[in-house]
């Protein structure tokens, strides 16, 4: 603004002066555009939004009060239906595992979890094979009533999940009923677009994990099943017996009052995707106090990146996991072990200090996961054992010796006698102990997984069988160990036997030196 002395202003004109006293007027701000543009409705937010309370409410419906317990023959089962892209049916079948048939397209899958056999239907069975023919017709008639049930709860799970989730974002009872309703129409499109794709052949091209996937081995698969139904019915029913009885056995364990100047291994091999196995673990962990866990393979039965989900337990059972592949372990398998932080996967003789003990170990340089082709190769396994015997011996010269060594195959675990006091291995599915010729003893456990799915197959199931071996803490030498059986499937004995070390046994002769670090001969050296 310019500012007019008082003296010229007093020189103007009167009308001239008049104007410039006047004051300006200031200007009208003018309204902004982008700020209009923001105050406008956009629908599709609101659309969007309402979406989201359908998809979200509707699940947590399902989720929360969508399913239903029901028998179906001679099993208590619980059903649900589940958010998927792909549809289709999962039957979980504890601890045997699970499989999946594709039935349906459909933005949901069924979910039937197998909760428990109702022993005196299963007894029936048994006793009465025959009945196997009609049980068909009753498992249908059990699969309808169980599934009207879950449609109608599952309809007011919806309903009741988008309703409520509605009511909760916009106060207001309208925007509610209107995400219930569509909810259930939803449901609703789902059910139609399930029942217009319902395949009912998905039963004969089943997909099977867990203990389940040996099943077409042992029961033949459904194809054969079709034309040879009175063979299927007598393997039924085998079956049928054994896994009445592994659901019906109690087996428990003394309780240990463990040394506390002891190192306590837990020695387990050949699971062979036995999931009861894991519950049995994390129980001798707990009894036992234990501070490692050994596995000498064969975790899985084909090696298939399908089956890497069962090793996730591991996970959780709190302490050290020292693992070599077996001849049914793939390196998928090893890839997928070597990623968990308790895990500690050995191979090509590497050593590692664990739990306070040192420990080298060699994969198995076989992998059949085929049942059809039988383990052989003796001139590999002696190979792999030379390999590890000659990373023991290179431990050793660097003042780093190792106090236990582990291999699959008691073929290979042998090539380490006299480099190392102790070698652990499995494989046979038998418990074994020896002492080497010069000084080292072997070890050999049973299967902790009772061989697996062939555990059902017979009618004496394989025991389920572990050791727990006890360390001196300053020596690193083994002092006893307590080997564990359980008796198999239907069989309700546990046994635990304690075993003394020959160097511990009353009046035993000194054990045998090892080599010292400077190459010096000894009486356990081999030629």
């Amino acid at each position: 603004m310019v500012r007019v002395p008082v003296a010229v202003l007093n020189r103007m004109p009167n009308r001239v002066a008049a104007l410039l006293r006047r004051p300006r007027p200031r200007p009208r701000p003018r309204p902004l555009p982008d700020l209009e543009l923001v105050a406008r409705p956009r629908p599709w937010l609101g659309a969007v939004g309402l979406a989201a309370i359908v998809l979200v409410g509707a699940w947590l419906g399902l989720l929360v009060v969508g399913s239903v317990r029901t028998p179906v023959g001679p099993v208590d089962t619980t059903m649900a239906l589940r958010p998927s892209l792909s549809g289709g049916t999962k039957i979980d079948v504890p601890p045997l595992g699970a499989l999946s048939l594709d039935s349906h397209v459909a933005p949901v899958r069924l979910d039937v979890d197998v909760d428990q056999l109702d022993p005196p239907r299963a007894q029936e069975l048994v006793d009465h094979p025959d009945r196997i023919s009609g049980l068909q017709d009753e498992v249908v008639h059990d699969v309808e009533h169980g599934t009207f049930d879950l449609a109608v709860r599952s309809c007011l799970a919806v309903v009741a999940g988008a309703g409520l989730l509605g009511l909760a974002v916009h106060r207001r009872p309208r925007p509610a009923l209107t995400a219930g309703g569509l909810a259930l129409a939803l449901l609703a499109a789902s059910g139609a677009s399930a029942y217009a794709t319902w395949n009912p052949k998905s039963v004969l091209e089943p997909r099977f994990s867990g203990l389940l996937s040996s099943a077409p081995s042992v029961i033949g698969n459904a194809r054969s099943i079709v034309t040879e139904f009175d063979v299927y019915q007598q393997e039924l029913a085998r079956l049928v017996t054994n896994v009445t009885k592994l659901y019906d056995v109690t087996s428990t364990l003394p309780a240990y009052q463990p040394d506390p100047s002891t190192i306590r291994v837990l020695h387990v091999s050949d699971i062979h995707l036995n999931p009861a196995s894991w519950k049995i673990i994390a129980s001798l962990v707990k009894q036992y106090r234990v501070n490692v866990i050994v596995d000498s393979g064969d975790t899985m039965d084909h090696g298939t990146a399908a089956e890497n989900g069962f090793l996730d337990p591991i996970a959780d059972l709190g302490v050290p996991y020292v693992w070599v592949r077996g001849n049914h372990d793939s390196k998928v398998t090893q890839r997928y072990l070597g990623h968990m932080k308790n895990v500690h996967v050995l191979d090509d003789g590497h050593a590692r200090t664990v739990g306070g003990l040192r420990f080298a170990g060699m994969g198995d340089p076989q992998f059949t996961p085929d049942r059809a082709v039988a383990p052989g190769g003796d001139a590999a396994e002696r190979l792999a054992g030379a390999r590890l015997d000659s990373a023991l011996r290179s431990q050793r010269a660097a003042g780093t010796p190792v106090d236990v060594a582990i291999a699959h195959e008691p073929v290979a675990a042998r090539e380490t006698d006299g480099e190392v006091p102790l070698v652990l291995c499995g494989h046979l599915h038998h418990e074994g102990d020896e002492r080497l010729p010069y000084g080292t003893r072997l070890r050999m456990e049973g299967s902790t997984g009772g061989s697996g799915l062939r555990a059902v197959e017979g009618k004496y199931p394989a025991p389920i069988e572990a050791s727990v071996l006890y360390f001196d803490r300053d020596s690193h030498r083994l002092q006893a160990w307590d080997a564990i059986r359980l008796g198999g499937l239907g069989l309700t004995t546990a046994e635990v036997s304690r075993h003394l070390a020959d160097d511990n046994r009353p009046g035993a002769s000194p054990a045998p030196t090892a080599p010292s670090p400077s190459g010096g001969a000894s009486a356990s050296r081999r030629p």
